[in-house]
């Protein structure tokens, strides 16, 4: 999605410090699903406002954004460039995607929208409910926003992952069981050995969340999930990887695929409600902080096994 060299970043929310005039093609917002605006364009906004701006929008008029899969858009726009101490927000993204913040909301709160946004639209894909079993693999970031979700859904949530912090993040967040990946990263292994007595059976999740984007590990979630059970492949591998799949238990086990991508305008509103209810907080995945000054020392600790949750890069020092 981008080629080197070239600007990057794109989580981030902020303060509105110039205005352009309102371009003669740009049209005024219509109305949104529900009847909510999808943005309030340039004519509303004020220097001063505190926003959050997402990372794409679509174009609202091909043949995905008129069935309601804006995520699919044949002509998404992406804005990266957030490592800076100030971005350009194009007009379609103010119309679409630019969101004001309430005065309480903190910006490294707000900073999660987008990539909470991408896991609200992988709930929806799923259909989470109350009551079901589910499994998330991958401890990270986007894995530990499922988990607080589904349990906000009143899901009973198990975690899968790699490392004490993280697997602590997960249970904080409400995973009530926690198994720990070894070294040889066989998550079905793995969890067999460790289910509880209270499971009937080692294979009893109603749904699976893949959220680490490895073949080997979408191929285990299949083994995982019980009988008419669902899996989101949530985690996107590295191109040109494959996976494979025995054809015989997805048959007989009827059970449902699905992959989830990027967001729509709906997901990122329902991703700001989530953050300013309190269900989301940045305290529960920030774990680091960085001046912009410092941000290649910091890429180069990642690349070494830095292993964070989520660092909050402030731009401005």
């Amino acid at each position: 999605m981008i080629v080197p060299p070239s600007v990057f970043g794109h989580e981030l929310a902020g303060v509105v410090s110039e205005i352009a005039p309102l371009a003669p093609s740009f049209s005024p917002p219509g109305r949104g699903e529900g009847g909510q605006p999808p943005g309030r364009g340039n004519l509303d906004w004020k220097i001063g406002d505190r926003v959050v701006a997402a990372n794409s929008a679509p174009c609202g008029e091909c043949f995905y954004c008129r069935n309601h899969q804006e995520n699919l858009c044949e002509d998404l726009l992406f804005l990266n460039g957030a490592y800076a101490e100030s971005i350009v927000i194009p007009a379609r993204l103010v119309q679409k995607n630019l969101l004001p913040l309430k005065p309480e909301t903190g910006f490294p709160d707000a900073a999660l929208t987008e990539p909470l946004a991408c896991v609200v639209q992988g709930v929806e894909d799923t259909k989470l409910h109350a009551g079901q079993n589910v499994l998330v693999i991958g401890t990270g970031p986007i894995g530990l926003m499922f988990v607080a979700l589904a349990r906000k859904l009143g899901c009973r949530v198990a975690a899968a992952g790699r490392g004490e912090k993280r697997q602590l993040a997960a249970r904080r967040l409400g995973a009530e069981e926690i198994f720990t990946i070894g070294e040889d990263r066989n998550v079905v292994k793995t969890i067999e050995k460790s289910a509880t007595g209270n499971r009937q059976s080692a294979i009893s999740f109603d749904v699976v969340i893949e959220a680490v984007g490895r073949p080997e590990t979408w191929e285990a979630a299949v083994q995982l999930v019980r009988k008419g059970g669902t899996v989101n492949f949530f985690g996107g591998c590295p191109s040109g990887t494959k996976a494979s799949f025995d054809t015989e238990l997805l048959h007989y086990s009827n059970l449902t695929l699905l992959a989830s991508f990027h967001h729509t305008p709906r997901a990122i509103r329902r991703a700001l409600e989530f953050i300013e209810a309190g269900v989301i907080r940045a305290r529960d995945f920030v774990d680091g902080e960085c001046p912009l000054s410092q941000l290649p020392d910091l890429f180069k600790k990642m690349a070494a096994g830095h292993h964070a949750i989520k660092t909050l890069i402030r731009v401005h020092e």
